[in-house]
């Protein structure tokens, strides 16, 4: 046997399970009704929450940085890549979270990892939550600390875990803000009360929160008012921002020490100064144009009750992600298959992104779908679920 054809071995187990996805090409712009290979459909897997990716403001903001500064930084921010863009990002970035200082990585997967390995070492204890995302989960697998996972939101397995952590140099707890698959919140205050009860380290991960929770989608923090008293914000810039990149704000220790020690802010080159840009102007956005995130949630609440209605089970949802429950990855794919037929774009997640029995068609709502379009998404489930026996 050729030392590669395992590759191959395992594509094919892929495709025996039916879990084997080309990827979708987009053709155009980043709306709520795309063209994807050639055909239009309104999309529901996209993460741009406010439609910002095309909002004029944005989008002047990238080209008059490119007129101004040229396409690309030339460096690493420790060399010669920190423009004064970058820093004015980072400042407007602080103000708007109320924190002392914020530093800007190249996606909110490496401000995870670049945080984690940075402020955790031997003798110290991380403890996670069991559905945190993917980023955090790889960012505790290379700390040499030691960690603990409780399940998921339960803050009777949290305090036993930290319990169990007294002999700890330091500890870490870390939790989403929003959980990525299910569209959950975080029970923050329960977690930030225990975390202070036994001397432990706070990190939420506001992916999915940024600009979708709190005032002028300031984030989980700001949602339960714990400005203060949560040490470390990570979040994304390439959702709701509608950009590019990672962030993560806390006390000016906190960026001092990344900027010496975070791996993936040393070795990898800054933003182009058009991206910088463009953060800048998504967040003046947000502040200006407050019905953005009302429109949002408006159509998401809508639409996760027309899903409940027609007897779909969207588990534990809370915000615009909602998943469409259907089991077996098959059918959760065969599901997928045919909305988009229908002209419906929301892809199915299967094992292991989710367990095997809950695998799911996962539905983020924006603020640019009109109700028209919502109502035929919702009139292409009631078809396609009845037809699979889902509904």
């Amino acid at each position: 046997m050729a030392k590669m054809d395992f590759l191959g071995e395992e594509l094919d187990a892929l495709k025996e399970k039916k879990l084997y996805r080309p990827l979708r090409v987009l053709e155009g712009e980043q709306k709520s009704r795309v063209v994807i290979n050639g055909k239009s459909v309104i999309t529901l897997s996209s993460n741009n929450y406010l439609g910002l990716t095309t909002h004029p403001k944005l989008r002047g903001a990238a080209k008059e940085a490119i007129d101004k500064y040229g396409v690309g930084s030339g460096s690493v921010r420790t060399i010669a890549g920190t423009m004064a863009i970058h820093e004015e990002l980072e400042d407007k970035l602080a103000g708007f979270k109320h924190t002392e200082a914020a530093l800007v990585l190249q996606s909110g997967f490496t401000a995870n990892m670049g945080v984690i390995g940075s402020i955790t070492d031997e003798g110290d204890m991380i403890i996670s939550d069991e559905l945190n995302h993917a980023s955090i989960i790889d960012g505790i697998r290379l700390s040499k600390a030691s960690r603990k996972v409780y399940p998921h939101k339960d803050m009777a397995g949290l305090k036993k875990a930290l319990e169990e952590s007294k002999g700890a140099r330091r500890i870490l707890i870390i939790t989403d803000g929003v959980f990525s698959m299910d569209g959950d919140i975080a029970p923050l205050p329960a977690i930030v009360e225990l975390a202070e009860k036994y001397g432990a380290i706070t990190m939420v991960d506001d992916a999915h929160s940024s600009g979708v929770l709190g005032r002028n989608g300031r984030g989980s923090v700001d949602h339960f008012s714990l400005h203060g008293r949560v040490d470390i914000q990570v979040g994304t810039l390439s959702k709701a921002l509608g950009a590019l990149g990672g962030y993560v704000a806390g006390s000016r220790n906190l960026r001092d020490l990344l900027i010496h020690k975070a791996r993936p802010f040393l070795f990898s080159t800054s933003h182009p100064p058009s991206v910088a840009a463009t953060c800048i102007a998504a967040l003046d956005v947000l502040q200006e144009e407050p019905q953005l995130v009302e429109r949002l949630w408006d159509n998401a609440r809508y639409f996760k009750e027309g899903l409940k209605k027609l007897g779909f089970n969207t588990g534990a949802s809370e915000t615009p992600i909602t998943p469409v429950i259907a089991g077996s990855g098959a059918l959760a794919m065969r599901l997928s298959d045919r909305l988009f037929a229908e002209g419906v774009f929301a892809q199915g997640i299967g094992y292991p992104t989710v367990p095997e029995n809950k695998s799911r068609v996962r539905t983020i709502v924006t603020a640019s779908h009109t109700k028209d379009e919502l109502d035929f998404c919702l009139n292409a489930f009631e078809k396609v679920g009845k037809e699979l026996g889902i509904i």
